[in-house]
């Protein structure tokens, strides 16, 4: 299968949504310059074994790119198995067991999300095949099996190239006014297909007591086998006109340059009505991923009047990577800027208040707002570890303030509809 990873242990094929390694901000500014009608990335898988030497994956039929996986599913993929057959080989779709230690129990019809190549090639309305070759077959067929998928696919475009360029432009010109950022898989309605597999037995390891799949090599055909499609929406967004970013978020503005998204610069300061997202019950990760403390959070919507500063950003969605900007922008999407932890600061909190300033400030905020009186003396009545924490209670105190930072757990990025 080979090893995956950079000099700097970044797997590339994780990078094309946060761009934190030069060879995808490279590659990226490549596709926005060439503008490619199709674009392969070649892989070699393990797993599962089977008898398709050559599986690969088109644009999601029910994604981002309808009129061109309609294209890539009637006209393409009956195109190249033919060939691959012609030539002795096997073209078959991606696979991923629901339990790799019983493959009968079906396949995860995966839907990719941008940080990958087939996910990012689908939001932003790229033809995009990702071919995995199985590390179990020799390596000069999986080679063999590659060059005639890419060749058929060139006498393809060659005739009728033109019918998947009028797909790709119906599809970048669609404007929908909601979003689907995340998708799970539909667990009672699953597709079926007779899957050219290969026989397994289960072992257990003698010396390490460990259990283990055993390929035998001898072909199996599995009669049926359910296909668990990830096409059931797990959440959906309204798109909104704009979003705006303040100018000191560097990095996220040049990441936004190299994919191609347009933008404008307000040189002076702007008022906008907007909504802004306040962090509610978020999940900072514990362990890094792909060199970044990723985090997942519920959010509190706030729509009010802001004023941003000069040289602002603002990135309209109505253009032909609009829904590009929403899954790179919108918190709650899994590839999001936000998800890969560019925001993270917003979680900490560097001031704080002594306790010498703050009881002749409660006096006063008492005194001022009964309610709130009431509302500490009933949580100390009511939350027995509060009521022993007085580094709480003080703290309870500060956040009701004036003075309290008012940008803690607010994500910065406004959205204007």
């Amino acid at each position: 299968m080979g090893w995956r990873t950079n000099a700097r242990n970044l797997n590339l094929n994780r990078d094309y949504a946060k761009l934190d390694t030069p060879e995808l901000r490279h590659l990226i500014r490549a596709i926005n310059l060439w503008k490619p009608d199709l674009y392969f990335d070649v892989h070699v898988t393990d797993g599962e074994d089977y008898q398709y030497d050559n599986t690969y994956g088109v644009n999601l039929t029910y994604g981002d790119s309808p009129n061109i996986s309609n294209w890539m599913e009637s006209r393409f993929r009956p195109r190249i198995n033919a060939a691959l057959k012609a030539k002795g080989h096997k073209g078959g779709p991606l696979t991923f067991s629901v339990d790799k230690m019983d493959f009968n129990k079906g396949i995860v019809g995966w839907s990719p999300s941008p940080r990958f190549s087939n996910g990012y090639g689908d939001i932003r309305q790229l033809p995009t095949v990702l071919i995995e070759n199985h590390s179990l077959k020799p390596y000069k067929q999986r080679v063999l099996g590659t060059y005639i998928l890419i060749e058929e696919s060139l006498k393809l475009l060659e005739k009728e190239g033109q019918e998947l360029i009028a797909a790709k432009e119906k599809d970048q010109t669609n404007r929908p006014k909601e979003m689907v950022i995340a998708w799970e898989t539909n667990k009672d309605s699953p597709d079926s297909m007779d899957f050219a597999g290969i026989e397994f037995t289960k072992q257990k390891d003698q010396i390490t007591g460990l259990d283990f799949i055993q390929w035998t090599g001898k072909p199996k055909t599995y009669k049926d086998l359910p296909i668990f499609v990830m096409n059931k929406p797990k959440q959906t967004v309204e798109i909104p006109k704009s979003y705006w970013i303040p100018p000191q978020y560097k990095d996220v503005i040049e990441r936004i340059k190299i994919h191609g998204l347009k933008m404008k610069i307000h040189p002076n300061k702007i008022t906008i009505k907007a909504s802004r997202l306040k962090a509610d019950k978020f999940d900072l990760k514990p362990e890094p991923f792909e060199g970044r403390q990723m985090v997942s959070s519920t959010f509190l919507v706030e729509e009010d009047v802001y004023e941003l500063p000069k040289n602002s950003v603002e990135i309209s969605t109505d253009q032909n990577l609009g829904r590009l900007a929403v899954s790179l922008l919108d918190p709650r999407a899994p590839d999001s800027f936000f998800a890969w932890g560019f925001f993270n600061q917003i979680f900490q909190r560097t001031e704080y208040i002594e306790s010498y300033v703050l009881i002749p400030m409660a006096k006063k905020l008492f005194a001022s707002n009964k309610n709130l009186k009431t509302e500490f003396d009933n949580l100390k009545n009511t939350d027995e570890k509060f009521a022993k924490d007085q580094q709480a209670q003080m703290q309870w105190i500060y956040r009701h303030s004036n003075y309290y930072d008012k940008e803690h757990l607010v994500y910065p990025i406004l959205m204007s509809y």
